[in-house]
């Protein structure tokens, strides 16, 4: 058996999900998530932020980010062997931001939280710029989580089954495109992005974003990206996200080899570990393949 690093896990502290809408329960219980990972063999979990409405009735992201990124640090700190801290910034001060993130080495967060869009702005625009600078220079993944809060299309449609499915992974794959499109992802090269849920809809368009890019060439309506979309791609990390599909785990393999693939349980979200386990281990990949996505990836990604 493997060892495993799962890369998209999920605690939110309850001075955080009692002010959320959806949070409140179960995403507060650290016993259990500690005796989830030790039930399936995990060794390290990373702790991401789901992004939710706190902010909304916590007086903005500063205090969210302050109250988190503690609350966050405290857990580490006690369970240093278990669990990796992302830190989370206040986006909606951008003033603020490189103040946060000259906590976080202090806090022991070793990764980058952010969400795939915020109040319509995708992670190509300047507000960001100072961030992909922060982790380009000090080597920290920046791990890209699907916005809940007016997602890409919940102006036209708000639906509670439709939005979660849909728009939120749409909203992780516009980022991805946007990121492309205004040459963030060439000015930062060096930048490790992991993307949740396989990058949303990425690995079924990866084809189309290609043949529509040349067509569009030929005929002067799209600028000159230097390469194919897919070159940009290929180079970004994706995390599982507790999928159970062995078609869309191979789908996204054609976007990306098993080095840029990351296991994730989305847990307490998905709770059928098991499941996810399970489709990797019988996927006809190698034995070297299989770890790489289990625990050297994410080894090798977080310097541990």
């Amino acid at each position: 058996m493997s060892r495993i690093i799962d890369a998209h896990s999920h605690y939110m502290p309850q001075a955080i999900a009692s002010k959320t809408t959806f949070f409140r329960s179960s995403w507060s219980d650290l016993d259990w998530q500690l005796a989830t990972m030790k039930q399936f063999g995990i060794e390290k979990a990373v702790l991401l932020y789901p992004t939710s409405d706190a902010h909304l009735n916590m007086g903005g992201w500063k205090n969210v980010c302050e109250i988190y990124n503690e609350e966050i640090s405290k857990v580490v700190r006690k369970y240093s062997r278990r669990l990796i801290g992302a830190g989370i910034l206040p986006l909606d001060s951008p003033e603020d931001i490189m103040k946060e993130l000259s906590r976080f080495k202090s806090l022991k967060l070793s990764m980058i939280s952010l969400p795939s869009s915020f109040e319509g702005k995708y992670l190509d625009d300047d507000m960001f710029t100072p961030v992909f600078e922060y982790a380009q220079k000090n080597r920290m993944p920046i791990h890209v989580h699907p916005q809940i809060i007016n997602p890409i299309g919940e102006d036209r449609v708000k639906d509670p089954l439709l939005t979660p499915v849909l728009e939120y992974v749409f909203d992780v794959s516009m980022s991805i495109g946007k990121l492309m499109m205004n040459e963030k992802l060439l000015a930062f090269p060096d930048v490790k992005l992991i993307f949740a849920h396989y990058g949303g809809v990425l690995p079924f368009v990866k084809e189309r974003f290609d043949n529509t890019y040349l067509m569009l060439r030929k005929r002067g309506f799209v600028k000159d990206l230097f390469k194919l979309p897919s070159e940009y791609f290929k180079n970004l990390y994706f995390d599982i996200a507790g999928s159970k599909s062995p078609s869309a785990f191979f789908c996204a393999l054609e976007v990306t080899d098993a080095s840029h693939i990351l296991f994730g349980s989305d847990f307490p979200a998905n709770q059928d570990i098991l499941g996810t386990l399970n489709m990797i281990n019988r996927s006809p990949l190698s034995t070297n393949f299989k770890d790489a996505i289990f625990f050297k990836n994410a080894k090798a990604l977080l310097d541990i």
